[in-house]
């Protein structure tokens, strides 16, 4: 990597990972998540990972693999299949702690961490058992007048964030396409180290030509590499590049029924290779 540019590869990325790191996994449930990262992630020896995530088969992914010690979320879906199948089977077996937090909470964990400091006070979970189940969410009483009591929704400080955006450039800057930036800006910004895959990398000048100006969510302070990764976010949709691949994702749902067809669809579509032998696969 030259002084003015980002530009690793997937096993650049993993080899920046140690064992017990708190990892920010970007995008949201099947929505454009960095899936060439994660699975280089899945076929690595890092464990112990306490994962961050709104959550889908990233979180899904790195559980079946046994890399997931700890789990913080807001929900874990895939979208047009509502609960992701290989969280849900580490979540009831136990292979797996959590801290279940609301959406609202989530987002206010990333910004207390992103502004550095310990919480940010909300009314978010007050008389839910998001307070009565969890000894991590504590609440505090306002200095002034009124004295009222609020929730302390706690920092979520990253080691590492993985994003995934539609376009960037060499110097790390990154654009979205879609309608929705999800809030990968704040794992960025809530993290000590920062990674983007993206669909295409190129000039900065098309990056400014691509889109509005509100579209480039990500700046060059927010990253620390950048990996062009063409379909890098298959099987979740990545629009208007592509859409969620639909057959593709009810194949992973299925691999989740038993212990031989996680074994057949592990074979086939993870211990392949890299992003590269990946795509060569599945046909893309």
């Amino acid at each position: 990597m030259s002084e003015s540019s980002k530009i690793v590869t997937e096993d650049d990325v993993v080899a920046e990972l140690r064992d017990g790191m708190t990892i920010g996994i970007g995008g949201w449930g099947s929505r454009r998540k960095p899936m060439s990262l994660v699975r280089a992630i899945a076929r690595s020896n890092v464990a112990d990972l306490t994962v961050v995530s709104y959550g889908g088969p990233d979180l899904g992914l790195l559980c079946a693999t046994g890399k997931v010690r700890n789990a913080v979320y807001a929900f874990c879906s895939l979208d047009s299949i509502a609960l992701e199948p290989h969280f849900r089977n580490a979540r009831q077996s136990g292979a797996v702690s959590t801290l279940e937090m609301d959406e609202g909470m989530f987002l206010l964990g990333l910004q207390a961490a992103a502004w550095r400091v310990p919480f940010i006070p909300t009314r978010v979970g007050l008389g839910s058992d998001l307070l009565d189940r969890q000894d991590e969410i504590r609440t505090v009483v306002s200095p002034y007048d009124d004295a009222e009591e609020l929730v302390a929704a706690p920092a979520l400080h990253l080691d590492v964030a993985l994003i995934h955006m539609h376009r960037g450039d060499r110097r790390g800057n990154g654009q979205y396409l879609n309608v929705d930036p999800y809030f990968d800006d704040l794992f960025c910004m809530a993290a000590d180290r920062r990674f983007m895959s993206v669909e295409k990398i190129v000039d900065t000048d098309e990056l400014a030509a691509g889109g509005p100006v509100q579209s480039l969510k990500i700046n060059r302070l927010m990253t620390d590499g950048i990996v062009e990764a063409r379909h890098g976010a298959h099987f979740t949709e990545c629009v208007p590049d592509y859409p969620r691949d639909e057959e593709f994702q009810r194949a992973y749902v299925a691999s989740a029924k038993s212990p031989e067809a996680w074994f057949e669809w592990r074979a086939k579509y993870l211990d392949c290779g890299g992003h590269d032998e990946y795509r060569k696969v599945v046909g893309l």
